[in-house]
């Protein structure tokens, strides 16, 4: 871990850039969207994110990711929400607050759940923040290390494990981030200034664009596939009070090590490409689960069963951002929508921009904290507002978002092109949603992929065409065999069941 003195040094800093007022200013922006469309069953953080992602363009870097990053851990508080009083979970990670959240709120303990819930959010969210902080250093050190041949390993490594661990079937994933990979090369060639599959369009000379793609497959999409599936219900406003949400000590004794434990949990699983906060709640739930004295409370209302889950995924969202920020190194398609945000801004991504831009990353790592007391403070006292935010028509709601999406988008670079192309990709989106395949996995080929083509040709030309040079050097050759084991494993696991012989009638 970094040393104290300049951990502190860099804190101040940090807390310079955090407070200046634009900062704060887009930070509770940020929180407070998040928890608005958190609450919104079936819209979720990615669709927000790229819905938001046009207002970017007129921010500076540190501002437009603080704003994007609030929004991206302000799902989290929010989401849980709608999980506890309709049973509709507002992102996938809040689904496992579902399970014990609808009946306490049902037993007339709705208000409780959620102050505990806004109260273990708070404290994953903090101990995610102390992790990051620790241990962003350490990981830079090691990375300043790494040559173009490196690089190229560890980006595979991580598209190939984040596609074939989180997204359903193998197959299909990998078909989405190949085809991520070739959207991802439209345009001009870097090196030859050669266009690439333009069709002859002057439009796509610069390449498709992220915001497009985007709002498309996540915001248009979404909206299609969530019309006539969700729907409201009726919340008892009278167990939301003030005094109706104060805990009892039984349900403050039985909570602080299961926040503990799911905290670990979350922080550990957020730092892994691939896997995020969805995968992590239900862990620390299933974890909590195993361990209790009475299993058979969970599913019934137990209050180990919310606070655990809310801690651990609010804990991933904070530590997904090392791996994005230390190593440019997005581990979901929300971290790759905020790369494109840095890239954008013309940032690079990756292990020198903590030393070349100190401000940036310090000063979104200190808005961290401020945002998490922001959450805490929107999501006690607000409890009545985001019920009544339950109660909007989705006939209202959706149609609404459709036109922000074109009016963002058009907003851009003012091109008809560029609402066209968010039409084609939404219609694109919920026909891969209805044939089942995953959405995700492409964003990440279309960011990861250029990246990935430059690291490559230019270790290519250093080595003067020589592909040896990715099994010399012993980093790049041991990621890559991680990589190999990683695909072998995952097609063990595909074929284990084939193989065994059919049961005996």
């Amino acid at each position: 871990m970094g040393d104290l003195p300049s951990l502190f040094a860099n804190a101040a800093l940090g807390l310079e850039t955090a407070f200046l007022p634009q900062n704060l200013l887009w930070c509770l922006t940020g929180v407070a969207l998040g928890t608005f469309i958190g609450v919104i069953p079936g819209v979720g953080a990615l669709a927000a994110i790229s819905m938001l992602f046009p207002l970017t363009f007129h921010l500076a870097p540190t501002s437009a990711l603080i704003m994007l990053a609030g929004i991206w851990y302000g799902t989290a508080y929010g989401g849980s929400t709608a999980a506890i009083l309709l049973n509709v979970p507002g992102t996938p990670s809040s689904a496992v607050s579902c399970l014990d959240g609808y009946p306490m709120s049902k037993q007339g303990r709705g208000g409780i759940a959620l102050l505990m819930t806004a109260l273990a959010s708070f404290v994953g969210g903090s101990i995610g923040i102390l992790i990051m902080m620790f241990f962003s250093p350490v990981i830079v050190d090691y990375a300043m290390k790494f040559g173009e041949a490196e690089y190229f390993a560890l980006m595979l490594l991580a598209l190939i494990a984040a596609s074939t661990v989180s997204f359903g079937s193998t197959a299909k994933s990998l078909a989405m981030v190949a085809f991520g990979v070739l959207l991802g090369t439209v345009g001009l060639d870097h090196y030859t200034a050669v266009a690439r599959f333009d069709f002859g369009s002057l439009s796509l000379y610069e390449g498709i664009s992220l915001v497009g793609l985007a709002m498309g497959l996540f915001g248009v999409a979404e909206v299609a596939a969530n019309v006539g599936v969700v729907a409201t219900g009726d919340v008892d406003r009278k167990s939301f009070g003030l005094r109706a949400m104060v805990p009892t000590r039984d349900d403050l004794r039985r909570s602080w090590a299961p926040v503990l434990r799911g905290s670990g949990i979350g922080a550990f699983f957020g730092a892994l490409p691939g896997v995020g906060p969805a995968v992590a709640a239900f862990v620390s739930y299933a974890v909590e689960k195993r361990i209790a004295k009475e299993p058979g409370r969970f599913g019934n209302g137990a209050i180990e069963g919310i606070v655990s889950p809310e801690a651990s995924n609010n804990a991933a969202d904070q530590t997904a951002f090392i791996p994005t920020m230390t190593l440019g190194l997005p581990g979901s398609p929300s971290m790759a929508i905020m790369l494109g945000a840095l890239m954008i801004q013309g940032i690079a991504p990756g292990p020198t921009l903590m030393r070349e831009h100190p401000d940036l990353f310090w000063g979104l790592v200190m808005s961290f904290w401020i945002g998490n007391v922001l959450l805490l403070v929107l999501n006690i006292p607000l409890v009545g507002i985001w019920i009544r935010m339950l109660m909007i028509p989705y006939r209202i709601m959706f149609p609404s978002i459709l036109a922000f999406i074109c009016i963002g988008i058009y907003t851009v670079n003012m091109n008809t092109f560029d609402v066209w192309l968010v039409a084609f990709f939404g219609g694109l989106g919920f026909l891969m949603r209805v044939l089942g395949f995953s959405p995700a996995p492409l964003i990440l080929g279309f960011v990861l992929g250029p990246m990935m083509e430059e690291h490559f040709r230019r270790a290519m030309i250093i080595a003067r065409g020589d592909f040896t040079v990715f099994l010399d050097r012993p980093l790049s050759a041991a990621i890559l065999a991680a990589t190999c084991l990683l695909l072998l494993w995952r097609g063990w696991q595909i074929l284990q069941p084939r193989l065994r012989p059919a049961p005996a009638e």
